[in-house]
């Protein structure tokens, strides 16, 4: 075997986000590892005393979970010799059910879906968490009366140039972006505003970092952004389901991935139990849908693209299933491959 096959079949730990409070749901936050080649997953334990990890992130030896909650916190881990990850500490987002989270200049920043509202912890240097920071409350609404009675923030994220911070709020259907300071304290520099009831729930940027891809989870939309300097500009909407897609049950888009060269979009589609594949044109400015390819489960919350960006995995929150696609980069389409249970699988963190 040659060293190049033979580091392609490296094994590579995944972390797996669940609702531990949930019927059905995991002891705490799941373990795995897949192999590099086939993308076929192994469980490899768990790490208890972590409540509702439902979005996770790996960087390095250190991983930090959301704790989605209605007295809302973060729990920090530190990755030990052995490779087996432990719980450093947690600390209070200020919110409730925070639902996502990014590390961005020496901070975890987490988005507090019911409460609406941005947290920031200053990262301590044992990868524990200090005390809060900042809490940013958002403000608006829209014109769903059963999700949109007040903010959601869903999503918070860095911009390409690691300059801004941007919020995607489900609720006030918008998208705010700060500046981070050293002192982690956040300053508003814009509202970026979609289409009334369009509840846009994550985004994700082009590698060019000119254009950025909204999903929008109550009007099975995707909308394609112009960006410059912490401004996004809305511009075309595009459907996230084929012509002619049944309307029932209803559809809810969740999460949106880039391939590393730029050329292809994912999103996963709720109820309509598929991935979206677009080719991306006119260098990034537009979306042309290729196809949506049956995911092979149910409910599809999150998807992730592998390093390599040979593999998409997708977590299938209602058949209690990961499955892995195989992807063809010349065509961007998806082949599913293997599937792998897991207990109310929302997040696959590589």
């Amino acid at each position: 075997m040659t060293e190049g096959v033979a580091e392609a079949r490296a094994e590579v730990r995944v972390y797996l986000g669940t609702y531990t409070t949930w019927a059905g749901g995991g002891p705490g936050l799941g373990l795995a590892s897949y192999d590099g080649a086939t993308g076929r997953l192994r469980s490899t334990g768990v790490v208890a005393g972590v409540p509702n990890p439902s979005f996770v992130i790996s960087a390095g030896r250190r991983v930090y979970a959301v704790n989605e909650q209605s007295k809302g916190t973060v729990t920090a881990l530190a990755v030990g010799a052995d490779g087996v990850p432990k719980v450093v500490n947690a600390q209070s987002t200020g919110g409730a059910d925070p639902c996502h989270l990014v590390l961005h200049r020496g901070h975890v920043l987490a988005a507090n879906y019911s409460s609406g509202s941005v947290s920031v912890h200053p990262v301590r240097p044992d990868g524990g968490l200090g005390p809060r920071t900042d809490l940013v409350q958002h403000k608006g609404s829209g014109p769903d009366p059963d999700r949109q009675d007040r903010p959601h923030a869903h999503q918070v994220l860095a911009d390409p140039t690691g300059e801004f911070v941007l919020a995607v709020d489900l609720g006030a259907d918008a998208v705010f972006s700060y500046r981070l300071s050293a002192a982690g304290k956040l300053t508003r520099v814009a509202a970026a505003r979609l289409h009334p009831g369009a509840g846009p729930r994550h985004l994700a940027f082009h590698p060019s970092g000119r254009f950025a891809y909204i999903a929008n989870e109550l009007d099975s939309t995707i909308v394609v952004a112009s960006y410059a300097s912490g401004v996004l500009t809305p511009g075309r909407k595009l459907p996230t389901l084929p012509a002619g897609a049944p309307t029932k049950p209803r559809n809810y888009p969740a999460e949106v991935v880039v391939s590393a060269d730029g050329r292809f979009v994912y999103l996963s589609n709720r109820g309509h139990d598929s991935v979206a594949v677009f080719a991306v044109e006119e260098d990034g400015a537009s979306l042309r849908l290729l196809e949506a390819t049956p995911v092979g489960g149910e409910f599809p919350r999150h998807i992730t693209l592998d390093p390599t960006g040979k593999l998409l995995f997708a977590a299938n929150q209602n058949s209690n299933t990961v499955t892995t696609f195989a992807v063809d980069q010349d065509s961007g389409r998806l082949k599913l491959t293997s599937t792998f249970p897991a207990p109310i699988p929302v997040c696959v963190a590589l």
